[in-house]
């Protein structure tokens, strides 16, 4: 979720990592534990402790970060949409001068393949949400307005054709999620040519 920062335990002892480094390992760790964990276990029957094993991190420190396990839950899920949207809005800012169609589908191509890469991500954002609670739900639609905004723009669909990208939107989540859920988030990149297409049909070209 952020590859800037060290990912793996840091060493025991005295060391020269600055004050800095070593929080932004702490959370990252925690953040990519909390993802991982609840892939594994479910939001629901993921503890704190769980995610502490597999971030090599003290209770002390966890709660030095956070309030408790929807607080680490929805930070991790934040960091993990800005990596995501991120990726999307480069390819997307790299392709300005070619067709609307192509720009989406670069658009989409980043998505799939990015949660393909990172299947207990994907799982986190896509799945699990659900079993968070309101606030968690109110991010999503959030994202998925978003997305809506992104590929409207992507697209050059006019404000009358802002249902057409709704719906779209909502036929690539429900077969994104439905993959990740049965475990098969490999085959997500598959998915860009056939969702291109129906872009294609649905949106009225300008």
């Amino acid at each position: 979720m952020s590859p800037s920062v060290p990912t793996e335990p840091l060493p025991r002892g005295r060391h020269r990592l600055s004050r800095e480094t070593v929080v932004s390992s702490q959370r990252t760790r925690l953040l990519r534990g909390m993802a991982e964990a609840v892939a594994e276990r479910g939001y629901v029957h993921t503890s704190v402790a769980q995610v502490l094993r597999r971030a090599h991190v003290s209770r002390e420190t966890f709660y030095e970060h956070f309030s408790g396990k929807e607080d680490c839950f929805l930070a991790a899920y934040d960091a993990g949409v800005v990596s995501l949207q991120r990726g999307m809005r480069a390819e997307y800012e790299s392709t300005a001068d070619i067709d609307p169609v192509e720009r989406f589908r670069h658009a989409l191509g980043a998505y799939l393949e990015a949660l393909a890469d990172d299947p207990a991500f994907a799982r986190t954002c896509l799945v699990e949400i659900y079993a968070v609670g309101p606030e968690a739900l109110g991010r999503r639609d959030a994202l998925r307005g978003g997305f809506v905004d992104l590929i409207a723009t992507a697209l050059g669909a006019r404000d009358e054709d802002r249902f057409a990208c709704e719906a779209l939107v909502a036929a690539v989540s429900a077969l994104v999620t439905e993959r990740v859920a049965a475990g098969r988030a490999d085959e997500l990149p598959a998915l860009r040519d056939p969702l291109v297409d129906v872009a294609r049909r649905m949106v009225p070209r300008r």
